[in-house]
């Protein structure tokens, strides 16, 4: 009898997944291909592949931000803000941030990033110590009632509200 109690005990204890977001292309830092193609830069301007797991079942949505913590603005940098993928989408492949291509769900609304403009803008680290980028998917308890003029902050205040989890990268770039 005891067995049994000890082994349903353990069976109750058995922790949860985690909602974890992940990339087969990132690793530790970004590559020529996140950077933009400007400024200095002669990168790809593509959003990266990422892909997430064990989000809670209540979802009804999901957002994507990219955020440099670094940029020189007093408040940071915001290069892709992207919400009301449907609950079903666990994936975003490479160049998905590209407006003109059509690679997310039609449901999905990239707003404007910190450049004005909807879509994904790549890195571009001015000189000095590396930059942190922080790449976060959030699990929404429902869809966003805005539309792609809404600024990053307006987007984020949202987010805050909606949130039932997190999962977040961060990666650095530097000036090459």
């Amino acid at each position: 009898m005891a067995t049994a109690a000890a082994e349903m005990a353990g069976r109750a204890a058995a922790p949860t997944p985690t909602f974890t977001l992940k990339s087969t292309e990132l690793g530790g830092q970004l590559t020529a291909q996140h950077y933009a193609n400007g400024m200095g830069f002669t990168g790809d301007n593509q959003s990266p592949q990422l892909y997430w797991e064990h989000a809670p079942a209540e979802t009804q949505s999901f957002a994507v931000t990219i955020y440099d913590l670094d940029a020189p603005t007093g408040s940071g940098f915001w290069h892709w803000v992207v919400f009301n993928l449907p609950p079903t989408t666990h994936a975003l492949v490479a160049g998905a941030g590209d407006p003109s291509k059509n690679l997310l769900p039609a449901e999905a609304v990239q707003s404007n990033t910190d450049a004005g403009a909807p879509g994904y803008v790549g890195a571009a680290p001015n000189d000095g110590p590396a930059h942190r980028y922080l790449i976060t998917v959030y699990a929404l308890r429902h869809k966003l009632e805005l539309d792609r003029n809404a600024t990053p902050a307006y987007v984020g205040f949202n987010l805050h509200f909606a949130t039932l989890a997190k999962a977040s990268l961060l990666v650095y770039g530097q000036k090459q």
